[in-house]
């Protein structure tokens, strides 16, 4: 089990920025350092992984392997100036070509879904991964460790796979689908599905304080990853959840029955971040108190001393 003092989680992305120098960006991508392995989970929308990182002093050079939670854009867009950061050169020579380091990157089969969202004009506009697959094998190294099923990284960290739907007040959001047929941006003859959103995911840290659980959109929802967590790793006791909540929409109903849990569970801290949504992080903010509640931001970096 990790000692929590050996954790350090640094947030490289998200949709607002705490400090002076570093960009805040619609997205999320956050850094789990475990007492010497360094693993990424999501790289934001586009630039800011990568900038944060330089402008906090984080060697992207230094990760070890990273996990994807979702399909979505915002999680996946900055993968190629992520990977292209962790290219190594072989000798000193001038004449040999730059090779890159084979990255492991542990994803759903889905995440590389025609993903469409609709609540805007176009009715319905494009928001998966802007790469393709073989591009980011060929070209920047990267190999992709897919599963439905969750991934143990570490002896102590777990990727989640997917996370049941167990509860009765978190749904997927209506404004996410999937497309059949046609392009990935001409619509043709297409149409659109719900997306059951099955390659949302999560981390979950064992630690000797109880479970940290880094959530990357919570799409399928914050307390049936919470569940889901306890389930997978044999821990009850419930220490931190982080990430974004996906509570950015939630009704009443939602969000009395998410903040009566994490009391019951007794969470000792929650940070909000990316899909939150101002209305919901403020009725968090008012029911778990300061001593639990705090944002989540772009520049953070969150130690267990």
């Amino acid at each position: 089990m990790l000692d929590a003092r050996k954790l350090r989680l640094v947030t490289l992305s998200e949709n607002t920025a705490k400090w002076l120098w570093v960009l805040g960006e619609w997205g999320w991508s956050m850094l789990v350092e475990a007492d010497g392995f360094n693993l990424l989970f999501d790289t934001g929308l586009r630039v800011s992984a990568t900038y944060n990182a330089a402008a906090m002093g984080v060697d992207l050079a230094k990760v070890d392997m990273m996990a994807l939670s979702h399909g979505h854009v915002d999680h996946t867009g900055g993968l190629r100036d992520v990977l292209e950061l962790m290219r190594t050169t072989v000798g000193h020579s001038n004449f040999l070509e730059p090779q890159r380091r084979q990255v492991e990157i542990v994803a759903h089969p889905e995440v590389f879904g025609p993903k469409y969202i609709k609540h805007f004009d176009p009715a319905y506009s494009y928001r998966g991964v802007p790469f393709l697959k073989e591009e980011l094998e060929e070209r920047q190294g990267a190999r992709f460790v897919e599963s439905r099923e969750p991934v143990w990284i570490t002896s102590d960290i777990a990727w989640s796979g997917e996370v049941p739907t167990r509860n009765d007040y978190e749904k997927i959001a209506p404004i996410c689908f999937l497309k059949e047929g046609g392009g990935r941006y001409v619509d043709g003859d297409a149409t659109f599905v719900p997306d059951p959103l099955n390659d949302d995911a999560a981390l979950y840290i064992k630690t000797e304080r109880g479970l940290v659980i880094v959530l990357g959109c919570a799409h399928r929802g914050m307390m049936n990853t919470v569940s889901h967590a306890q389930e997978v790793t044999g821990m009850e006791k419930v220490h931190m959840i982080v990430g974004g909540t996906h509570l950015v929409s939630a009704n009443d109903h939602q969000m009395e029955s998410t903040i009566s849990e994490l009391k019951q569970m007794r969470v000792q801290k929650v940070g909000v971040s990316h899909c939150t949504g101002l209305a919901s992080a403020a009725k968090l903010a008012a029911a778990l108190g300061s001593d639990i509640f705090f944002h989540n931001n772009a520049g953070n970096v969150i130690t267990f001393d």
